[in-house]
């Protein structure tokens, strides 16, 4: 089974930029449906980006569009999540998740493997 670690959380102010990184072993990364997920305290996980296994179709939540891009280095076994313009309302725990499957998968329960999660913060 494939484990995962994300990096690059921390405080940035509105308006600012953000890598986050995903990297993981123990698997055939290339095989995983791959996302991004995040929870603010007191708050549900919600879905922010995913990308797929075959061909790197991507998915965003509506309020990732335009601002955030999802990526994927299957020779680095790393899952990217570049996020710009950020907003006071990004502020969260943002989690990694991988599922074997093929297709673009937008659910907290479509996911069989999550990592730890990074913090994002974010000041006025």
């Amino acid at each position: 089974q494939v484990q995962l670690v994300e990096s690059g959380g921390g405080l940035v102010q509105a308006g600012g930029s953000l890598r986050l990184s995903c990297a993981a072993s123990g698997a055939t990364f290339s095989r995983y449906g791959m996302g991004w997920f995040r929870q603010a305290p007191g708050k549900e996980r919600e879905f922010v980006a995913a990308i797929n296994r075959p061909n790197s179709g991507t998915s965003y939540a509506d309020s990732a569009k335009g601002r955030f891009t999802i990526s994927r280095d299957n020779a680095k076994n790393t899952l990217y999540l570049q996020m710009s313009s950020l907003q006071l309302e990004d502020t969260a725990a943002y989690y990694c998740a991988a599922v074997l499957s093929s297709t673009i998968v937008t659910t907290v329960r479509g996911y069989d493997y999550w990592g730890q999660g990074t913090q994002v913060t974010v000041s006025s």
